[in-house]
């Protein structure tokens, strides 16, 4: 079955226009009005309209920047603590309980108590992105370091290696397929942390042309909103696969041998 998939590329392009036409057939024949299921033409004339007034561009690069600097924060912050923790049993058991009690609080409860600290710009948004964010990178920081081979510390410390030789030369590459798992997490999980934040308060971005379709009755521009948010999710997903291929080249080579 694998083989066939990958002997026909238009298998997927197939699939989509299948759904397309779906939908299109369910909008036509159902009879519901178009404030409640608009057919794709509906959703693409207010995409065009949306980007040629420049509206969409606009809200877009606001949440674009948003979502890159929360993933910056969250990812680095996440790497840091991450290795720390992996490094000490005894920081690990006192931050333990902290941490898993920061992810069994819903993102959406605190938002408004950060928006209210912080204010309605874009720093609340960028923190409530870096939270959501922080912690499958921080796992996988913890678990990829951890999963490195004790024979390959023995082997550095027999050479005389320095700490930071050991971090970069080996605890960086044997744990970064790991880490890049967190990092494809984390980048699809920025998306959410970004819209959640803007539909708390937020004046710009698309999580305000969500609420702004929604109050118009204008469900063409909501689906808009959410299939732009659907490629910026794809999109950061596609790079962090391509970071893969080119930091991960040598995993390949050696399954090949």
């Amino acid at each position: 079955m694998t083989k066939l998939f990958n002997r026909i590329p238009w298998l997927g392009l197939f699939s989509l226009m299948a759904g397309l036409l779906a939908w299109e057939l369910t909008a036509r024949l159902s009879g519901l009005p178009r404030f409640i299921l608009p057919a794709p033409g509906d959703v693409w004339r207010s995409f065009i309209k949306a980007l040629t007034t420049g509206t969409l561009l606009y809200h877009t690069a606001i949440t674009l920047t948003e979502i890159v600097l929360g993933m910056l924060a969250g990812v680095t912050f996440a790497t840091v603590v991450g290795y720390s923790l992996a490094k000490s049993r005894t920081l690990e058991k006192v931050l333990a309980p902290y941490l898993v009690a920061s992810q069994a609080i819903p993102i959406v409860a605190i938002a408004p108590l950060l928006v209210i600290w912080l204010g309605d710009g874009i720093l609340s948004k960028v923190i409530i992105c870096a939270l959501i964010v922080f912690f499958p990178v921080l796992v996988n920081t913890i678990v990829g370091i951890r999963a490195v081979p004790t024979a390959l510390y023995d082997l550095m410390n027999s050479v005389r290696a320095t700490r930071w030789q050991i971090l970069f030369k080996l605890e960086l590459p044997a744990s970064l397929p790991i880490l890049l798992g967190g990092l494809r997490v984390g980048a699809t999980l920025s998306v959410i942390g970004a819209i959640v934040g803007e539909l708390v308060d937020a004046q710009e971005g698309l999580g305000y042309l969500l609420q702004l379709g929604d109050f118009q009755y204008d469900t063409s521009m909501v689906y808009v909103a959410v299939f732009v948010l659907i490629f910026l999710a794809l999109g950061l997903y596609g790079i962090v696969t391509l970071l893969e291929k080119r930091f991960l080249k040598w995993q390949t080579v050696s399954s090949s041998r």
